[in-house]
C-alpha cells in the first residue's frame, strides 16, 4: 500500500484516503470506503469556500481512528490563515466524520463548506486485477430528506451507500453543501455518518447478525483493543526498537481480524489494501507464527478452514474432497461466478498446513476437545495429500491450474507466474511439486500421526503416517537433491526433471524437517551466502539466477515472514547464530519501519541501502508479515511446549541485548522467558 495513504479499519470494513483526508481519483486509484469486497465511496473530497485543504498534521490515534489538522488553500496561506479544519474520523459498524472549522479571526467567516460525494461500487478483486470497467448492474442517486443514498443493483446484489448529516446541508446527486457563519474565534462542527448495506433476501442486511457490525463508539473499540493486548505476554527489552515493533505487531494483528457473514468468530484477515478477507494460506502461516502469544487466533482460523473444507471435485473452483480452500470473497465478481473466489480452492499449501496448525496449536495449549471436533475433516485432509494431490503419480504434491480463466498459474505460497522458474530463467511446464510443499506433507503427517496415536486413539493410522512419512523424506532427499551445487531443486517437473533455481524455499525445509541433517549443513551455507542473504534478510531468489529482480515480489524481494520460517528451521538443526542473523536483520528493518513490516521489501544488499526500501503497492499492515517478529522472538528465546511445560533455550545476540518475555499463556499457566546479555551457542 503507498505509504502516504492513511487508514482506518473495523473488521474488514475500511478507508483508504490521501493524507489530507480526502478520497478520489486524484487522491489515489486505491483510496475509498470498502467492505466485503466492494468499494462504497470512490469520492469523499472536501473543499471551503471552493479551495481544497492542504494538511497541517495527521494523528492516527489508532487503527479505527484518525484526524486529520487541515487549512484551505495553497501552502502559502498557512502564515496567515484564518481559518483551520479538523477531520476527526473514526470507524465502528459505519464510517463517521466530525468536521470542525475554527475561525481564527477577529471577525465572523461565512464560508461554504463542500464534500463531494460518488461510489462506484467496483468489486476489490477486479481493483487489484486493474481491470475494473463499467459495472454489469444499475447504479442510481436519491436525494432523499437530509440525506443521500447511492445504490447499485444487479439481480439479487444490492449494495447501498447511505450519507446523512447531523446538521443541515444543501443535498444533491454529487454531494453535500453547508453555508454557515462562523462568528469570531468561534467553532462550527457536524458529524457526517455513512452506511454501507448489504442487502440479501427480503431486503436485509446479510451482516445483521454479525456483533462486530453493529453500532460501537471508540470507547468501546478502545477496550476491546486493551483486552486484546493484555491477552497476549508482556515484553521488556534493552531495545525500545523491539519493544515498538513487538507492540506494533500485536496492535495489527489485533486490527486485521473480522467477522465473515457465515462464522461469527474473528477471523485474521490477510492484509490492506486488497486482502481484507480470509486468505487461508495467511491465515495459517500467521497463527502458526503468533501460536506462542495469541494461540486463541486459532481457533476461530480452524474451523472455517474446517467448515469450508473441499466436498466434491469442481475444476471452477479447483476444488476437491477434503482439500481447504484459498481465499473467501464476497464481492460481485464472486456472487455471480464471473470469478472463483466465493470460495477458491486454488492453493496446493493450505491443506497440509491445516494439520500442522492444528496439532500446533494442540501442543500450547492442550486443547485435545478441538482435535476431536476436527478429526474427520483432518483425516480427510490428510487423505486428500494422497488421494487428490499427487497429479504426477510419483508420491508428490503437485498442482496444475484447472481453471483456466480466472485460476493460480502456481499455487504455493510463491503464486506469480513467474514465481518458480529455472536457474537460466526458462519457466517450467505443469503440473509442477514444489519441494516446500513436500515438507509440509512431511510435517503434517508426522503431526497427524502424533494426534491420531495420543488423543484419536487409532495407533494403526499413526504407524501408518509415520511410514508414509519416511518414505515421503528417503525420496525426497534422493529426487530433490542437486548433487553438483549442493542443494534442493525448487521443484519437479511431471517427469522427474529438477527445476534448479536457488530460491529461498529451500529455508522451509528445514523449518518443516524434511531435510536431512547431512545436507542441511550446505542449504544453511547457501541461505547465508550474498546470493541469497541481502542483509536484511533472504531474498526469494538468487542473485545469480536469471530472473532476479530485487524489485520482483518472488524473484528477489524479502519476505518477513519466509525468513521467519526459515529462522525457526535454522534453530532447530542447531544453526543458532544463523538463525539469529536472520531475525536481527528482518527486525532491524522493522525498526526502520516504526516496527510495521510490509509483506516484503527490495532485495538490494543492506551495505547500498540504510534502511529497507519498500514499494507503494505491498499490503502493509500484511498479517503474515505482523505475525513475523512473534516467531522470531520465539526463536531467540528458544521457548517450545515439551510434554505440558515451557523449555526456554535463549539464543540472542549482542546487538538485540536483554529480552524478557512476562506470562507466556499455555498449559502451564503463565511463564516468563528470559534471554540475558551474552554469546550465542555455537552452530552446528
Amino acid at each position: 500500500m503507498d505509504p502516504k495513504l492513511v487508514s482506518i479499519m473495523d473488521g474488514n470494513t475500511y478507508v483508504l484516503s490521501n493524507d489530507s483526508g480526502d478520497v478520489s481519483t486524484a487522491a489515489g486509484p486505491q483510496t475509498g470506503l470498502y467492505s466485503f469486497d466492494t468499494r462504497f465511496l470512490n469520492q469523499w473530497d472536501l473543499s471551503v469556500n471552493g479551495e481544497r485543504l492542504n494538511i497541517l498534521a495527521v494523528d492516527s490515534l489508532n487503527h479505527f481512528e484518525s484526524r486529520f489538522f487541515l487549512v484551505p488553500g495553497a501552502a502559502t496561506h498557512y502564515v496567515d490563515a484564518t481559518l483551520s479544519v479538523i477531520r476527526h474520523r473514526w470507524m465502528g459498524a459505519s464510517f463517521n466524520e466530525q468536521l470542525t472549522v475554527l475561525n481564527h479571526d477577529m471577525a465572523p467567516a461565512t464560508i461554504r463548506i463542500r464534500i463531494g460525494m460518488g461510489s462506484d461500487f467496483a468489486d476489490t478483486v477486479e481493483l487489484r486485477q486493474g481491470r475494473s470497467g463499467p459495472r454489469s448492474g444499475r447504479t442510481t442517486v436519491q436525494v432523499e430528506e437530509g440525506c443521500l443514498r447511492l445504490s447499485y443493483e444487479r439481480a439479487s446484489f444490492v449494495r447501498e451507500t447511505i450519507v446523512s448529516s447531523s446538521e443541515p446541508a444543501a443535498v444533491d446527486e454529487r454531494g453535500m453543501t453547508f453555508e454557515v457563519t462562523v462568528e469570531p474565534h468561534g467553532t462550527w462542527q457536524t458529524t457526517l455518518q455513512v452506511e454501507t448495506v448489504l442487502r440479501g433476501a427480503r431486503g436485509r442486511d446479510v451482516r445483521a447478525s454479525l456483533a462486530a457490525h453493529r453500532g460501537r463508539q471508540p470507547p468501546q473499540m478502545h477496550q476491546e483493543l486493551d483486552d486484546w493486548l493484555k491477552a497476549a505476554p508482556t515484553i521488556r527489552a534493552d531495545s525500545t526498537s523491539l519493544t515498538a515493533t513487538y507492540q506494533r505487531s500485536l496492535i495489527d494483528l489485533g486490527a486485521l481480524r473480522y467477522s465473515s457473514w457465515t462464522y461469527r468468530e474473528r477471523l485474521p484477515m490477510a492484509g490492506l489494501p486488497w486482502y481484507m478477507t480470509m486468505v487461508a494460506r495467511d491465515g495459517l502461516i500467521t497463527c502458526l507464527q503468533a501460536i506462542s502469544f495469541t494461540p486463541q487466533l486459532s481457533v476461530p482460523t480452524l474451523r472455517l478452514c474446517a467448515v469450508g473444507h473441499g466436498t466434491v471435485s469442481n475444476d471452477f473452483r479447483e476444488e476437491d474432497p477434503g482439500k481447504i480452500f484459498y481465499e473467501v470473497r464476497y464481492g460481485e465478481s464472486a456472487a455471480f461466478e464471473d470469478l472463483p473466489q466465493a470460495a477458491d480452492f486454488g492453493a496446493a499449501d493450505t491443506t497440509p498446513l491445516f494439520v500442522v496448525l492444528l496439532d500446533e496449536y494442540e501442543r500450547w495449549t492442550d486443547d485435545q476437545s478441538l482435535v476431536r471436533e476436527l478429526e474427520y475433516e483432518t483425516r480427510k485432509a490428510l487423505d486428500w495429500i494422497d488421494r487428490y494431490a499427487d497429479l504426477t503419480g510419483k508420491g508428490y504434491v503437485a498442482y496444475q491450474r484447472r481453471n483456466q480463466r480466472g485460476g493460480h498459474t502456481n499455487q504455493g505460497w510463491k503464486n506469480t507466474p513467474d514465481g518458480i522458474s529455472y536457474r537460466n530463467g526458462q519457466l517450467p511446464g505443469y503440473p509442477l511439486a514444489t519441494c516446500e510443499l513436500q515438507g509440509y506433507a512431511y510435517d503434517a503427517k508426522l503431526r497427524g500421526a502424533r494426534l491420531a496415536r495420543q488423543i484419536w486413539g487409532d495407533p494403526a493410522y499413526a504407524d501408518r503416517l509415520e511410514r508414509e512419512a519416511a518414505d515421503l523424506k528417503d525420496r525426497f532427499n534422493r529426487d530433490f537433491w542437486i548433487a553438483d551445487r549442493g542443494y534442493y531443486a525448487v521443484a519437479l517437473e511431471a517427469d522427474g526433471t529438477q527445476v534448479d533455481a536457488l530460491t529461498s524455499n529451500i529455508g522451509h525445509l528445514l523449518w518443516s524437517g524434511i531435510a536431512t541433517e547431512e545436507k542441511a549443513a550446505q542449504v544453511v551455507e547457501h541461505l547465508m551466502s550474498d546470493r541469497l542473504y541481502s542483509g536484511w534478510g533472504i531474498r526469494t531468489l538468487a542473485t545469480d539466477n536469471h530472473r532476479y529482480n530485487p524489485i520482483g515480489p518472488h524473484t528477489g524481494m524479502v519476505w518477513p515472514f519466509d525468513n521467519a520460517l526459515t529462522a525457526h528451521g535454522l534453530r532447530r538443526y542447531g544453526y543458532h547464530q544463523e538463525s539469529a542473523r536472520i531475525a536481527e536483520g528482518i527486525l532491524a528493518a522493522a525498526g526502520c519501519l516504526d516496527g510495521r513490516l510490509p509483506g516484503s521489501f527490495a532485495g538490494y544488499d543492506r551495505g547500498l541501502t540504510k534502511y529497507p526500501v519498500t514499494e507503494p503497492g505491498i499490503s502493509s499492515p500484511q498479517a503474515i508479515s505482523a505475525s513475523a517478529p512473534l516467531m522470531l522472538l520465539r526463536t531467540l528465546l528458544g521457548i517450545e511446549p515439551c510434554g505440558g511445560r515451557l523449555s526456554v533455550e535463549p539464543a540472542v545476540p549482542a546487538t538485540i541485548g536483554l529480552v524478557e518475555l512476562l506470562d507466556i499463556p499455555g498449559p502451564w499457566g503463565r511463564l516468563d522467558a528470559v534471554a540475558a546479555r551474552g554469546r550465542l551457542p555455537a552452530s552446528g
